[in-house]
């Protein structure tokens, strides 16, 4: 199954790559010349799909938890001061993905979407400290009865080149489900209350709509 955002790529790189497997058998006589470009046209298209693929997820909704919104790594926990929406300290959680990584970008919690924005800007590698302020980027914000509100942030990386946002104000988001999609490369940085209690590690892998990222602290 794959994203709707990749069906025209997907089109796109399917005729280009029967397209120049005609042209290379037609036209390319050395035979281990033949043979490595049509590895390389079918490397190139199998990295097409495995990106636009849209893998259907077991999600269990539980107003206590926030989950990831998307797939990668951990690589940022720490407490930072939000000063696009909220003005004051919050606890940062970042997850990296790879460009091997499932792109979709879900819900971490169900509610109202109570501010959805985009800012144009750099395409900084998704790592770097200043990324979160200065790359592409947009900032929704969820709100509910048992977390409040809480802030995700969708990051262009060096290699992205558009961000795709479904979220808008008064929007009902369901915990998990699809809320956009990141093209070749990002992150997604969520920012909570200081309160809550953390159940992931630095590093760790996490899965979008499925693990836990943190809990209400009662």
């Amino acid at each position: 199954m794959f994203h709707k955002e990749g069906h025209k790529i997907i089109f796109v790189s399917l005729a280009f790559t029967v397209a120049f497997f005609f042209l290379i058998d037609s036209y390319v006589t050395i035979n281990w010349l033949r043979t490595v470009l049509m590895i390389g046209l079918l490397i190139f298209l199998f990295l097409i799909l495995q990106f636009f693929r849209n893998p259907k997820r077991s999600i269990s909704l539980n107003k206590k938890t926030v989950v990831s919104p998307v797939d990668g790594k951990v690589v940022v926990i720490e407490e930072v001061f939000e000063k696009e929406y909220f003005n004051d300290k919050r606890l940062q959680i970042s997850v990296f993905m790879s460009p091997l990584n499932v792109h979709v970008t879900r819900y971490p919690i169900s509610g109202n979407v109570v501010f959805s924005k985009y800012h144009p800007g750099k395409y900084l590698v998704a790592w770097h400290p200043k990324a979160s302020e200065e790359n592409e980027r947009t900032t929704v914000v969820i709100e509910n009865k048992t977390y409040g509100k809480v802030l995700y942030r969708q990051i262009a990386g060096a290699l992205a080149r558009r961000i795709v946002n479904y979220a808008k104000p008064k929007n009902i988001a369901e915990q998990g489900n699809d809320s956009g999609f990141i093209k070749f490369g990002s992150r997604v940085d969520l920012f909570l209350p200081l309160d809550t209690n953390v159940k992931v590690a630095l590093n760790q892998k996490v899965r979008g709509g499925e693990s836990v990222i943190a809990e209400v602290n009662e």
